[in-house]
């Protein structure tokens, strides 16, 4: 048995589709950061400096709750705004990648779910090497424990997941319905606003938060807080079922790619 699961990880074809989305998330970051000066580092400038707009602004109302330290509030607004702005770009670039690259798919045979995994990939680069040494250094300077930076990938892995699967279920329904783009930017935004990035979440109210928690951001953000800005194990209940979550949506996208990738050909 482990020498066919062995032969399926290395098999040609596999081997095949990862090169291909090496190289089409290479080709992204290129085309993104040419004749940029920072490349790929102001995918960290903009989180920084509206970290520090909402220190301005909300630092004093909410560091009762960040226990009175200022500092605290600066670093939970930057995860929150960090895994917000992950979440928008990499779902955004994957809803058009299928169509754009249309013609590509005219012309040669390209696995088709690589465009928008490489817009996802090309983002996670782009998070490696800009955001996560600084959860890294954070998490260990506050909780001065290794455990946490060891946990400090699954609210990671949650997110990434639950990424993939939007991403491929967007980039499915942009090919049928090309309107699309002007409806998610209304949900991107309900997202935000009703994940904890700049207030905590302590100050919803029950009845609210009910509601809240149905979206997928809100336990990603409050995990990587817990694992980042507390001394305390993190609730690991809560972190289940977002990683639980996160999969379904992985699953669910995965799924209506694959279910209705055949009809794409048509209308590209």
């Amino acid at each position: 048995m482990a020498v066919s699961l062995g032969n399926q990880l290395f098999s040609p074809g596999l081997q095949r589709y990862f090169s291909v989305l090496y190289v089409l998330t290479l080709r992204n970051l290129k085309i993104r950061y040419r004749g940029s000066i920072l490349g790929v580092y102001w995918s960290l400038l903009n989180p920084m400096i509206m970290t520090g707009i909402y220190t301005a602004i909300f630092g004093q109302a909410f560091t009762a709750y960040y226990d009175h330290s200022l500092l605290n509030y600066l670093l939970a607004a930057f995860t929150g705004l960090v895994v917000t702005n992950f979440f928008v770009a990499s779902t955004s670039q994957a809803l058009t990648s299928v169509v754009s690259n249309g013609a590509l798919l005219n012309k040669i045979q390209v696995p088709m779910s690589v465009f928008p995994l490489s817009m996802i990939a090309a983002n996670l680069f782009q998070f490696s090497v800009g955001s996560l040494p600084l959860l890294a250094v954070a998490t260990l300077w506050i909780t001065h424990n290794p455990l946490h930076l060891l946990l400090l990938p699954l609210p990671i892995l949650e997110l990434l997941l639950t990424c993939t699967g939007i991403g491929l279920l967007i980039g499915t329904l942009y090919v049928f319905f090309r309107d699309l783009p002007y409806f998610y930017e209304l949900i991107t935004f309900a997202l935000w606003i009703s994940s904890p990035v700049f207030y905590p979440a302590a100050i919803v109210p029950e009845q609210v938060r009910a509601f809240l928690v149905l979206n997928p951001l809100w336990p990603i953000i409050e995990g990587l807080r817990q694992v980042v800005l507390s001394d305390q194990m993190p609730d690991f209940g809560m972190m289940g079922l977002g990683l639980l979550s996160s999969t379904l949506i992985c699953a669910i996208g995965c799924f209506c790619f694959l279910r209705w990738r055949e009809a794409f050909m048509d209308l590209l």
